[in-house]
């Protein structure tokens, strides 16, 4: 067969073309911007060009997989339309992918990313096996993509983006938040949450759901309100407009809850603890609990993702020594709370943060894990329009870092707009240790600024300067 790839330089896309190119199929594709992941697929011989050109598209295609976020005016996939030749969205593919498979997916707002490549990897340490489509580059595998042709398994990560989830029919299902994202698509938080409950109910009734705690409301059990004395209300401000924004789940389906951070659910963790920058935790799940369980150079917030892999991984037939050494040696998604270097003297994290939320929780992290270390922090702000709204809250964001380093705006699909540049979110930081500069003056600053932990945190085109900050402190180091 010949597919053809529309906007073959996505995330998910792209685990789509290389899983057709090694089951032997021809694949090529078109996207709009070279990046590191499409020289990586050109070098494993997937052809793609850059210009939108119709006249590039190979001829006697079988099929075109496009992705929604490839513009409807793009010359391409007008003259595609045209053409007769048969076109399906990339959700749509994967859907029918996944069918005859037990299908494991992951769906919420964050953390599907880590939750799925975490499943994917315990289970594929073990001779029960797992093909999986990964929203994310998974250290461990060095790729979004991993094929076992001899397991049933097949582990996914569900987007809602454009309601694409909808076109699964999991075995297993786990939903990690729902909260309002995507609005642009759904218009509003209830109608998101709509779609929520009917990719939930398309589990399958042989299977289970595995829910973050509060998400369900017929999980009604642990939302009575007869554990007076029970101080869990830290919590309570997820939930307080909760009530119009629960999941009605059919009673035939198996429902699980998890959590981090109260112990009403099925799967909590309890006694988190970092030692030198490695977490660990008690798992306890409906039979017993699981001593002592650890996460390397991992984050706070993966402690949940990883209560959430080891519920489904536990049902898949893992045992305790499995569950153990595969969460031990899990090495984390590239660019999610990515420990590039863990020495004693320098710790380097590369994380994608983009959004106050998210920088907030990134730092958070780093000063749980090192307390006392001088953090030097490196920000790329992410399109002049976020920026621009959100420009007091980066600041109040950054704030805990002990120096702060801010890049000019990654432009990404936007216009500049007058009078917004980094130097807006600079201005509201009170602190005297705050610099802005050009990314060719970055590694330098950072060597001379003697810090203890670095981090670099943007969605923009950080990543490239990633590998030589990296090289210089390793550099560095070994000079002291």
């Amino acid at each position: 067969m010949k597919y053809y790839f529309l906007g073959i330089g996505g995330i998910g896309m792209s685990a789509l073309a290389r899983f057709f190119k090694q089951s032997g199929h021809s694949v090529s594709g078109y996207d709009r911007t070279e990046s590191p992941l499409t020289q990586q697929l050109h070098a494993e011989g997937i052809d793609i060009h850059y210009d939108d050109n119709p006249e590039r598209i190979p001829d006697d295609i079988d099929l075109v997989i496009y992705t929604p976020a490839v513009p409807i005016e793009t010359l391409e996939f007008q003259h595609l339309l045209q053409s007769g030749i048969p076109m399906k969205k990339r959700s749509q593919v994967l859907g029918e992918l996944t069918r005859g498979k037990r299908c494991i997916a992951v769906a919420g707002s964050h953390g599907k990313t880590t939750t799925s490549a975490m499943i994917a990897y315990l289970l594929s340490k073990t001779d029960i096996g797992c093909s999986a489509f990964l929203g994310g580059i998974a250290k461990n595998f060095d790729s979004n993509l991993l094929v076992n042709n001899d397991s049933e398994y097949v582990v996914v990560e569900a987007d809602e983006y454009d309601r694409s989830f909808l076109q699964l029919h999991p075995y297993y299902s786990v939903i990690t938040a729902t909260d309002p994202d995507h609005l642009d698509i759904y218009g509003t938080h209830e109608k998101l949450i709509e779609a929520f409950e009917q990719y939930a109910n398309q589990t399958n009734s042989k299977g289970a759901i595995f829910l973050k705690e509060g998400l369900s409301a017929n999980h009604g059990h642990h939302h009575d309100d007869e554990h007076e004395g029970h101080e869990d209300h830290e919590n309570e401000h997820n939930h307080d407009e909760a009530h119009g924004h629960l999941l009605h789940i059919g009673e035939e389906i198996k429902q699980y809850s998890y959590s981090a951070r109260s112990i009403e659910p099925d799967y909590y963790a309890i006694n988190v603890r970092n030692y030198n920058g490695n977490i660990f935790f008690d798992l306890r799940t409906p039979e017993k609990v699981i001593y002592d369980l650890q996460l390397t150079a991992s984050c706070l917030y993966n402690v949940e993702n990883a209560v959430a892999a080891a519920a489904v991984a536990l049902h898949c037939g893992l045992d305790e020594y499995q569950l153990r050494y595969g969460l031990k040696t899990f090495a984390g998604i590239r660019r999610r709370f990515d420990v590039r270097i863990h020495e004693k003297e320098l710790v380097y994290i590369d994380d994608y943060a983009h959004h106050p939320k998210e920088i907030s929780a990134t730092i958070e992290s780093i000063k749980y894990l090192y307390p006392g270390k001088r953090v030097v922090g490196i920000f790329q702000p992410h399109l002049y329009t976020r920026t621009r709204d959100l420009a007091d809250q980066f600041a109040e964001a950054l704030q805990p870092l002990d120096e702060i380093i801010l890049m000019p705006i990654y432009p990404a699909r936007e216009r500049p707009i007058p009078g917004v540049a980094s130097g807006m979110i600079l201005r509201k930081i009170d602190s005297m240790n705050k610099y802005l500069c050009s990314r060719d003056q970055v590694a330098d600053l950072v060597i001379a600024l003697c810090p203890d932990v670095v981090v670099t945190m943007g969605a923009g085109d950080i990543d490239r300067l990633v590998p030589e900050l990296e090289a210089r402190l390793r550099e560095n180091l070994s000079d002291q």
